[in-house]
């Protein structure tokens, strides 16, 4: 079997040696950058499997190297707790963040996560249908009483989790942990705006409000 490769890119010698440690006793094959230019050069050259992104690198910062990684998920492991800097950061392609000094067993979670093998997920299928609502996941097209609904990439990913499990009621760290598979914007603050976006374009259409929120769980489809 072939070793899932992760590249760490960090400056601080001591975090990546522990890192590095850790990793490759999880059987993971890893490589290291110690500067922003060092890992843009690194990366123009090897694709790895995910990367482990320090913000404040000397040469390019943290936030120009994730500019330049194109289809390889970004952990940001950082200091910087500002709750702006990681949406920002989220909706400028990383797939998860983790502030510094973090617990290691909650980082290997992550990387699982992000690794996680989308072949042995379960299959999609290609239509999903709820009430007037038609959801091509193929195309990623959205229809409501035969009229198109452009949607968001994020608002896209709520409503295809919520179809996917009409019947059931949601909750919003699944949601969550959901719609992070199709969107970086996967922040508890940003996803009631979100879902009050996703149910005004709903109802613009036919004037029926399919959106529940079940108050202290999180949403469901309203019944039929």
């Amino acid at each position: 079997m072939t070793l899932k490769k992760i590249f760490i890119v960090d400056d601080d010698v001591y975090i990546g040696d522990m890192l590095e440690e850790i990793l490759t006793k999880e059987g993971y094959s890893v490589s290291r950058a110690y500067s922003g230019t060092e890992a843009a050069l690194l990366l123009s050259v090897n694709k790895p499997d995910l990367v482990l992104l320090d913000l404040m690198l000397p040469g390019l910062s943290g936030e120009k190297v994730l500019e330049k990684i194109k289809d390889i998920p970004v952990i940001v492991v950082s200091a910087k707790i500002d709750v702006n800097d990681k949406v920002n950061l989220l909706l400028c392609g990383a797939a998860d963040y983790i502030t510094k000094p973090f617990d290691t067993k909650e980082l290997l979670a992550r990387i699982t996560v992000q690794l996680r093998d989308k072949k042995s997920e379960r299959t999609i299928a290609p239509t999903i249908e709820y009430d007037d609502i038609v959801l091509d996941t193929t195309a990623r097209r959205v229809t409501v009483n035969n009229r198109e609904v452009h949607l968001t990439r994020t608002e896209y990913a709520i409503l295809k989790i919520l179809m996917q499990r009409s019947a059931q009621v949601v909750t919003k760290s699944e949601l969550m942990d959901g719609i992070c598979e199709d969107t970086p914007d996967c922040t508890d603050n940003s996803l009631k705006i979100h879902i009050a976006n996703l149910r005004k374009k709903l109802k613009s259409i036919t004037d029926k409000d399919y959106i529940d929120s079940v108050w202290g769980i999180g949403f469901k489809l309203k019944a039929d």
